[in-house]
């Protein structure tokens, strides 16, 4: 059976990569969908997905992810009306 301190370091090593791995990925969605932006794609719909898998790691994610919900919403609003 492993000592304590052995799975300690195995956990912390894991939170590492998850957070790195989650980091990378959501960074390089992110970074597409705002190059999206001049090319041609959906960067409305790929710049959110960005946010949402930084945000899953990120606090600063987090938060922008609800600016980001908040302003569709009076966009959809003001456009309803």
């Amino acid at each position: 059976m492993p000592s304590a301190a052995v799975i300690r370091s195995l956990f912390a090593t894991y939170r590492m990569v998850k957070r790195l791995a989650i980091g990378i990925v959501g960074g390089s969605v992110l970074i597409v969908g705002i190059l999206m932006i001049v090319l041609p794609g959906p960067a409305l719909v790929v710049i959110p997905l960005g946010l949402g898998i930084l945000s899953l790691e990120f606090a600063w994610s987090r938060s922008w992810l609800a600016k980001a919900r908040a302003r569709a919403a009076a966009l959809a609003h003001s456009l309803k009306s």
